[in-house]
């Protein structure tokens, strides 16, 4: 049963990394659309959400591998984490190692969705999208497992 949840894990980290990856590139070779309440333009953010941490500049794509290395080191050795996680835990790799991926390409992550209606919200792309439904994904996961265990 765990091969066949690696393999499914593998084909979302696949497919989500390579379609955050390909809208990433239309927006470096211009692509864009200016809208009432949102507007899909390329900016770089040096930092993490909300441009925090932008202070560490080219040293933060490293700090985030060493949580990456812990990360995957975590899943090695509780495999039952991985077998009850694999789904959301494919989409929150996915979406931060295509956000370090770019750290390394341009000048920071590529982002490109513009909220700015009512307020200015930040601008952020795919991954972070991802990113944000898997950590729901593995709370209702968490929620469900800590409730069925009650009702036992």
């Amino acid at each position: 049963m765990i091969q066949k949840k690696v393999y499914i894990s593998i084909a979302i980290f696949s497919i989500s990394f390579v379609l955050d990856q390909y809208i990433k590139i239309l927006f470096t070779q211009g692509f864009q659309v200016d809208g009432e309440c949102i507007s899909l333009v390329l900016a770089y953010n040096k930092g993490v959400a909300f441009s925090m941490f932008a202070f560490l500049e080219q040293n933060l794509k490293f700090v985030q591998i060493g949580f990456m290395l812990i990360g995957t080191l975590y899943l090695m050795l509780n495999k039952k984490v991985f077998e009850d996680y694999y789904a959301p835990i494919s989409l929150l790799f996915a979406g931060a190692l295509s956000n370090i991926y770019d750290r390394f390409n341009h000048e920071g992550v590529v982002d490109y969705v513009y909220w700015h209606c009512g307020f200015n919200f930040a601008i952020f792309n795919l991954a972070d999208v991802l990113i944000d439904i898997a950590v729901v994904w593995i709370l209702y996961i968490n929620y469900k497992n800590e409730k069925t265990k009650t009702n036992n």
